[in-house]
């Protein structure tokens, strides 16, 4: 039997609606405590539903709530993201009688004229996947807090003509900690950091010594991701935190090495290494090696002779 298609909500009156709530104080923009929601028991039609709303959410004792196929198990404060167009699924038994926290929602239209609706796109943790959450200490939780209960206090004020630029400001400021404190989790849990660039350091060198490079062309970064069962985005941010480098440029820099090792080691000509190396014409390759290294493969080979 075919899955259920996601319930699509596209308001914040339309989950105030659903969860049983009084009617939100502002239209594009609302906090939900999730204390409010414990015990309910949402329609299983519910279980998946498709956000066309930013989402950002702080969540302590909960086991039950899931993010597309991943779900936690956690008693720290755990701060998650989503972009709109993102399913967000629940547990059949409803929402668990421990959890706390909030959830807060931004419609887009709030963002609409402002500096935060080109600046939003820039927060990569909006695409991160749902095991990629952010942990937080109850230092930086009480941050969080804080700003969080300044937004919910000036929505739910009287409304004046400087009401969105100062939601705006705060916004800003949260997203600003929260990109803080991602750099910090990249730092600070480096064992498992350290081993996802191993492991991604492993399947570069795998795939470029092995022989299906000339015929499938470079690994995408989409490729690496999923065998990394990372999101593209996340694996950007660590890498670029951790190496200074894109995960791009990192698998420029594998292919280059492995190109000097043939242009050092065998007398195969430069287009032959190129096809080797999966490059289809020997040009791209050439400005590839030269953009990299300062020199033609050519000069290259001719340093070692």
């Amino acid at each position: 039997m075919a899955a259920p298609k996601p319930y699509r909500i596209d308001s914040i009156t339309q989950i105030h609606r659903l969860m049983g709530l009084p009617s939100p104080h502002h239209p594009l923009i609302g906090i939900i405590n999730l204390k409010d929601l414990r015990g309910l028991a949402t329609d299983p039609a519910l279980n998946t539903v498709l956000l066309d709303l930013y989402v950002v959410s702080l969540k302590r004792g909960c086991d039950k709530l899931l993010y597309g196929q991943q779900h936690y198990d956690f008693d720290e404060g755990l701060m998650a993201f989503m972009a709109p167009g993102q399913l967000l699924r629940g547990d059949e038994n409803g929402v668990p009688p421990q959890l706390e926290g909030w959830m807060l929602f931004i419609h887009p239209d709030f963002l609409w004229n402002t500096s935060l609706s080109r600046k939003i796109k820039q927060y990569d943790y909006f695409g991160y996947s749902t095991h990629e959450a952010l942990f937080l200490s109850d230092k930086e939780e009480a941050i969080i807090n804080g700003i969080i209960d300044t937004i919910r206090h000036e929505y739910q004020a009287n409304m004046d003509k400087f009401s969105q630029d100062v939601l705006i400001a705060h916004l800003e400021v949260l997203f600003t900690y929260a990109q803080r404190f991602y750099e910090r989790q990249f730092i600070t849990r480096k064992v498992s950091s350290s081993k996802l660039l191993e492991r991604l350091d492993d399947l570069l060198t795998e795939y470029i010594n092995g022989d299906e490079l000339s015929t499938k062309g470079l690994p995408t970064v989409q490729q690496l991701a999923e065998a990394l069962t990372v999101s593209t985005k996340y694996l950007s941010s660590l890498l670029k935190q951790l190496t200074g480098q894109t995960t791009q440029q990192l698998i420029h820099q594998k292919l280059i090495d492995k190109a000097k090792e043939r242009l050092s080691t065998t007398e195969l000509s430069v287009g032959e290494i190129a096809y080797e190396l999966g490059f289809e014409h020997p040009q791209s390759f050439n400005k590839l090696f030269k953009a990299k290294t300062n020199q033609s493969p050519l000069a290259f080979r001719a340093s070692f002779n």
